[in-house]
């Protein structure tokens, strides 16, 4: 019994859980960035409420404007800058003006303050605050020796600042000494952090142009194969075909023998032809069952593959379930974003009919399996000519399941089926939907 996955759960929540392995990299990463412009948001709330008591609103409404502005501005810089590092936006020149500009106003404002006996020396920690968390977005749109020397001359002037309102010397260490630990770790971290993306993009990039160039090397394969088998007859058919016409204008009846050698050469190179295709168009069980181990495992799916006897069974039979592999595994490189498949071929005791189960996850919540696509309907022509059924269906925990049964001895009659070999059938695996 089939049920749709991830019912009653949120729908973020279940596009998260069934994104791909990159793409939840992406959005755990980025989020935890972002959290840091809430944990500085919190830090100085945490501040402003512990100055409410000293403070009068003509002082804490201005602060707490400036020290939202100074959050708001990380936030954007950091969401503009992953962009940036990525390749994916332009440099946000202003939006890292702004930043900067703000983040200096506000700790001039609370030095200025401290010096106006408007806020305690308590203030300094909120300006420390600022300066721990400048450095990281700014990495993300800054080279490493521009964002340090721009980052190390505004502590330093601060430094300078706090020093000249005569605070105690502990508390200009621990201003200094903060600032600067804090900017490093975090200048660390957004910069591993977009660098740590960046390459996942790479790989991923990597993946895509690792499956393009297995199917352009396999087209290769198949024109070598072509070229060797008729480049030499059709050049032999074109030299004998000009010797036929000028032997005929001569009047000589060797033309005859002529044309008679050049249509037994045509006839042979359509045979070759034939068979070049129909080796190209046959597909062997268990070579279609290590294939797919490998190209999933280099893909990065973890894929099992249980074969419990792929060379007992007949030729049509193989090359029958061989597609079924063939195509399964194509579908879930191109529709699923899974992280595991399984195939299990069984042979029934006796006569029993073989089966062969592929499942995998990464379906998308959003699109069902209706059973009218084309190349389910190829594919099961197939194997109904050979007396067999196929089945997809979505199961629970957001899993796709095809399941081809084929008797071990066809009925009288049955052939195999040969008008829907080639390239065209497509077994819609990864919950794609049939077109």
């Amino acid at each position: 019994m089939t049920v749709a996955a991830g019912i009653g759960a949120p729908g973020w929540l279940e596009r998260v859980r069934r994104a791909s392995g990159p793409v939840r990299f992406h959005q755990y990463t980025r989020y935890t960035l972002y959290s840091f412009a809430a944990c500085e948001a919190a830090l100085l709330v945490f501040w402003c409420v512990a100055q409410r008591g000293g403070l009068t609103w003509r002082v804490l409404v201005p602060l707490s404007a400036l020290f939202a502005a100074h959050t708001v501005c990380h936030l954007l810089l950091c969401r503009a800058g992953l962009r940036y590092y990525l390749g994916t936006a332009e440099r946000p020149g202003r939006l890292t003006a702004t930043y900067i500009a703000v983040t200096v106003v506000g700790v001039a404002c609370l030095h200025a303050s401290i010096g106006l006996d408007v806020l305690d020396a308590g203030a300094v920690a909120a300006g420390t605050w600022l300066l721990m968390f400048l450095p990281g977005p700014l990495l993300l749109v800054l080279s490493v020796r521009l964002g340090t020397a721009l980052v190390a001359l505004v502590i330093a002037a601060s430094a300078l600042a706090v020093a000249a309102l005569g605070l105690p010397g502990e508390q200009v260490g621990y201003h200094v000494g903060a600032s600067l630990f804090g900017a490093t770790l975090f200048g660390f971290t957004y910069r591993c952090s977009g660098w740590t993306l960046r390459v996942v993009n790479e790989l991923e990039a990597a993946r895509e142009t690792q499956a393009r160039l297995a199917v352009a090397e396999e087209r290769l394969r198949f024109g070598r194969d072509l070229h060797d088998v008729l480049g030499r007859n059709l050049s032999v058919i074109a030299l004998k075909s000009e010797l036929a016409v000028q032997l005929a204008q001569r009047g000589s009846p060797s033309a005859v023998d002529q044309m008679v050698e050049v249509q037994r050469i045509a006839r042979e190179s359509q045979r070759e032809m034939r068979e070049v295709v129909r080796g190209y168009r046959e597909a062997d069980l268990h070579t279609e069952l290590v294939g797919a181990r490998g190209v999933l495992g280099a893909a990065g799916i973890d894929c099992r593959i249980e074969d419990s006897g792929s060379g007992k069974l007949p030729e049509p039979l193989q090359s029958a379930l061989g597609w079924v592999v063939r195509e399964g595994t194509t579908n879930v490189l191109r529709h699923a974003d899974a992280r595991w498949c399984v195939v299990r071929l069984r042979i029934g005791p006796g006569d029993g009919p073989a089966e062969l189960v592929m499942e995998n996850d990464g379906v998308s919540p959003s699109r069902a399996s209706t059973g009218g696509g084309s190349g389910l309907a190829g594919l099961r022509e197939r194997l109904a000519e050979l007396g067999g059924t196929l089945v997809d269906e979505r199961c629970d925990g957001g899993t796709f399941r095809l399941t081809a049964r084929v008797p071990r001895r066809p009925a009288a009659g049955d052939e195999p089926a040969g008008r829907s070999g080639g390239r065209s059938a497509t077994v819609e695996v990864a919950g794609e939907g049939e077109r």
